[in-house]
C-alpha cells in the first residue's frame, strides 16, 4: 500500500465520519465507508472452492484468519480482467464477517460531506441498483457509493461454510 495512503487512513481514523475508501472498477470511482475497512492488502493467490458464485473467487489465509474473498467487477457484472500490480484487497468487517474484495486499484481516503451525497437516481442496470446506494461529489468527480450491508450478504459469504470471524 502507498505510505501516504497509509498515513491518511491513520490520521483518519478519530474522524470517521463521511469518510470513504475510494477505488477503481473499470475506469470509475466507487467508495465503501471507511468504518468497514479493515486493511487494504496486495493481491495474493486466493484457493478456489467449487460450486460458488462466480464472484466468490474463494478464501485467502490472512494472518491465520481464512477470508472468502469476492471480485467486484464479477459482482456488478462487469467483463473480468487480468489481475495486475494495481489490483488489491480491501478486507472489510461487516456484522463481525470478515470478506476480501477484489478492486482494480485504490485511489484515496475522501471525506465526502453529507450534503454533498445524493440518493442514487437509480440505474437502469440491476446489478448496480441493488448495490450503489447514493453518490459522493468530490471536485468534478461523481463517487458511486456502496451499500456494504447489500454487497456482502452473509448469505453469499456463509456458501463458503465457514462461520463469521
Amino acid at each position: 500500500m502507498n505510505q501516504a495512503l497509509e498515513e491518511e487512513m491513520e490520521e483518519s481514523i478519530d474522524t470517521m465520519e463521511n469518510l470513504y475508501i475510494i477505488f477503481f472498477i473499470d475506469g470509475k470511482e466507487y467508495g465503501i465507508e471507511i468504518r468497514y475497512l479493515i486493511e487494504i492488502i496486495a493481491f495474493q493467490s486466493i484457493t478456489f472452492i467449487p460450486n460458488l458464485p462466480n464472484y466468490v473467487k474463494g478464501v485467502i489465509n490472512l494472518r491465520g484468519k481464512i477470508i472468502p474473498v469476492l471480485d467486484v467487477r464479477l459482482r456488478f457484472g462487469i467483463a473480468p480482467l487480468d489481475y495486475t500490480e494495481n489490483t488489491c484487497i480491501l478486507i472489510l468487517n461487516f456484522n463481525n464477517l470478515n470478506a476480501g474484495l477484489i478492486v482494480d486499484g485504490v485511489k484515496e481516503v475522501l471525506k465526502i460531506p453529507s450534503e454533498l451525497i445524493e440518493p442514487s437516481p437509480g440505474f437502469e442496470e440491476a446489478h448496480l441498483e441493488r448495490y450503489v446506494d447514493s453518490i459522493g461529489k468530490s471536485d468534478n468527480t461523481l463517487n458511486l457509493l456502496i451499500n456494504v450491508e447489500k454487497f456482502i450478504r452473509e448469505k453469499d459469504v456463509s456458501e463458503i461454510t465457514l462461520k463469521p470471524s
